[in-house]
């Protein structure tokens, strides 16, 4: 099938995305399992990082490691993240979809179980490798499941709201529990390595399913199949005519979102710990802030889901962030707002908890909505999984670097001010950048270079 999109000049024929009850028999899946395995394996794509701000001290004393080094645990997950995205537009030509999240799967369960090796002298390098292990296999997923959402749902917002905030969720599991774990276990390498239990989950769930779920192949693979296939096929040159401005806008908007989201998970616990709070109560306090982000996956999405255009949306959940970097900025230099103690108490509790709050309010929210907008400028799965894939490569690749320079700022000036406001400032210009974000023209994007 195919539906007509007219511009003030012709009409072109664009097809149409198949939905899932276009779908073959054997390709269709129902709305539960689809979310209940994007949750499964969407958990596992963050405790790897959020795990490691809440043990850093820990960290530290058995490495050396400073902060700029410590930034590097960050650094080289997202920058795999980012050029991961690039490398799996290549893989898609040569291995399937589920053979490639079943791989990026076990690329997860392996970093997470070297963490548990005590290599002495190379212990800082060892834990550099399973960065670079994590984020790679996250980039494949990341590149990955939104064309299996998009592919096999025909509400794939709600799909992708489920799937954003089961990493949002893993994100506050890894952040809340690895300090409690490393209490427990009586080591900081175990606690990293225990989430390597929801690698296990999320490759034997994802090995059952794909089983009886027939995923729709790469658009790059070899003879279409199917009349679906052929549709597919036959939208290559569409998205070969992508506006490249818009692709830089959307690259911008979502590098500046990453950036503040990496720095968050990295950062935040050990700037709490700078105001007195223990290991434990910044691991809880960033668990805290992305329970919240798990709420906002949902919601943000569920409400842009009444109108295409999502601007108002998106507009609300950067100002939400703005406003939590501006107060983590000031809180500990204005005697307004006094200083927390030491003591995790109910009357300094609720001082932390209001930035915080707008954090994960604004960052759950930014996450699912700026990737719905970009799936929404292609109206084909498989064209639009490509251009998320670029827009994610390009964007992790320029955030990555965000966090080491953060570091080295709280090397450089003892505190975290100066970087949290550089956040507030960066995401007004995001606020600009989203103003442009109108489906109307979302069509002359596709016809732009034709």
């Amino acid at each position: 099938m195919s539906q007509t999109v007219i511009s003030p000049a012709q009409a072109v024929p664009i097809p149409a995305p198949a939905t899932s009850a276009e779908l073959p028999p054997t390709q269709q899946t129902s709305a539960l399992s689809l979310i209940i395995i994007c949750v499964l394996v969407g958990l596992n794509l963050r405790p790897a990082l959020a795990a490691i701000g809440p043990v850093v001290t820990l960290l530290q004393q058995d490495t050396g490691l400073s902060f700029s080094g410590v930034a590097w645990l960050t650094l080289l997950p997202v920058l795999a993240m980012g050029i991961g995205c690039f490398v799996t537009l290549w893989l898609r030509r040569h291995i399937s979809l589920a053979h490639l999240i079943q791989g990026a799967l076990a690329l997860l369960l392996l970093a997470n179980l070297l963490r548990l090796i005590d290599a002495g002298s190379l212990n800082a390098a060892l834990l550099l490798l399973t960065a670079l292990l994590a984020g790679s296999g996250i980039a494949v997923i990341q590149a990955t499941l939104p064309i299996v959402i998009k592919s096999l749902a025909s509400d794939s917002a709600r799909i992708m709201g489920f799937y954003v905030s089961a990493i949002m969720a893993g994100a506050a599991l890894g952040a809340g529990l690895t300090p409690f774990l490393a209490q427990w276990l009586a080591s900081w390498r175990a606690a990293l390595a225990f989430w390597a239990v929801l690698a296990v989950a999320a490759f034997v769930a994802w090995i059952r399913w794909t089983a009886r779920t027939q995923i729709q192949p790469a658009a790059t693979s070899a003879e279409p199949q199917s009349a679906t296939d052929a549709e597919i096929l036959s939208a290559r040159p569409a998205a070969q005519s992508f506006n490249r401005y818009r692709l830089m806008s959307l690259v911008a908007t979502f590098s500046m979102a990453a950036a503040g989201y990496v720095c968050v998970l990295a950062w935040l616990p050990p700037f709490l710990i700078d105001l007195g709070y223990s290991n434990t109560e910044s691991g809880l306090m960033l668990g805290y802030l992305t329970a919240v982000e798990v709420i906002a996956g949902l919601l943000f999405p569920a409400w842009a889901a009444g109108s295409p255009d999502r601007r108002r949306v998106l507009f609300s959940v950067l100002i939400l962030s703005i406003g939590g970097f501006i107060w983590l900025a000031y809180f500990p230099l204005t005697g307004a707002v006094p200083l927390p103690s030491a003591a995790f108490t109910l009357a300094s509790m609720p001082i932390v908890l209001i930035p915080l709050t707008l954090l994960g309010l604004g960052i759950g929210g930014q996450f699912p909505m700026i990737m719905i907008v970009t799936m929404d400028h292609h109206p084909d799965a498989q064209q639009a999984g490509s251009l998320i894939s670029k827009v994610q490569g390009y964007g992790y690749s320029l955030a990555a670097i965000t966090p080491l320079i953060m570091g080295s700022v709280r090397d450089q000036l003892g505190n975290f001010s100066s970087a949290w406001l550089a956040l507030a400032i960066m995401y007004a210009a995001a606020l600009l950048l989203c103003s442009r974000y109108n489906p109307v023209r979302y069509p002359q994007l596709l016809m732009a270079r034709q």
